[in-house]
């Protein structure tokens, strides 16, 4: 289950206003702007669906970043049911010819019960693999 995208765009004022017109009659609203201290980890716009955050179902969000250089433009966040399961995943994608892009483990800067691992894949768009406590878990 997609639990997030980054989109890197190229003006964050300019494409925060464009994706909170377009998305609005989808239910789509704004949930922040995070201003990073953490090294490597690029200032955000995020936009969420009406479940997010809710208990009631895995929601998603698009986070909005200014491209950095070597950038594909690509970010995809795959929810996770549990920490074990991030961790499982992470090390698959490395045998899978994977580059790490972090490794496992908490990252409390996003929030409590935030864990998870990041992978560079072949063509290097990131993935990054998430298990957030505040989400249920996936169905079947």
């Amino acid at each position: 289950m997609i639990d997030h995208v980054y989109i890197t765009v190229s003006d964050l004022g300019r494409a925060s206003a464009f994706y909170l017109a377009a998305l609005k009659p989808l239910g789509w609203r704004e949930i922040g702007f995070y201003e990073s201290d953490t090294p490597g980890v690029p200032n955000l716009f995020g936009l969420c669906d009406r479940v997010y955050g809710s208990g009631e179902a895995i929601g998603a969000s698009i986070w909005l970043r200014e491209r950095q250089p070597g950038e594909t433009g690509l970010y995809l966040g795959l929810a996770a049911d549990s920490p074990d399961e991030v961790d499982a995943t992470h090390l698959a994608a490395l045998a899978a010819g994977g580059q790490d892009d972090g490794g496992a483990g908490p990252r409390p800067h996003f929030g409590p019960g935030y864990y998870a691992a990041n992978v560079i894949d072949l063509d290097g768009n990131r993935l990054e693999i998430v298990n957030k406590a505040v989400n249920p878990k996936r169905p079947g």
